[in-house]
């Protein structure tokens, strides 16, 4: 059974000036190191950090619906780069309890982009109903 549906959409070159402007400071706030690790790593880092913001701020919204829902922080919520598969979504803290509250039982997270949007839709289900 469903119990929460999240999308989001982020400009890449918006998530640039703000990587430009707060460098680390913007980093530190927003993501894990393994986030930053793995975003990094990469090419285009901009790109994996906006679909990383976009998979955030669709579990902010899949997870809504409590006063402690609307507290949880950036990296309460984090996207694990899976080697070789699909990437997953590992929930810390008030994202947790919320999740827990909910009786999530599997978080599905999916991500795509484009040259200058990413996107992410998380869909929240209790599993095995």
């Amino acid at each position: 059974m469903i119990v929460g549906v999240g999308i989001d959409l982020v400009d890449i070159a918006r998530v640039q000036r703000l990587i430009d402007g707060k460098g680390q400071r913007a980093l530190d706030r927003l993501f894990t190191a393994d986030e930053v690790a793995y975003a990094t790593s990469r090419a285009r880092p901009a790109m994996h950090l906006a679909a990383r913001i976009a998979a955030k701020e669709a579990a902010f919204k899949a997870l809504s619906g409590s006063d402690e829902a609307r507290r949880i922080g950036w990296r309460e919520v984090e996207v694990i780069a899976q080697s070789g598969g699909a990437p997953r979504l590992e929930l810390h803290g008030r994202a947790q309890l919320r999740a827990r509250e909910l009786g999530v039982g599997r978080a599905h997270l999916s991500l795509s982009h484009t040259d200058t949007t990413a996107g992410a839709v998380v869909v929240l289900d209790r599993g095995g109903d």
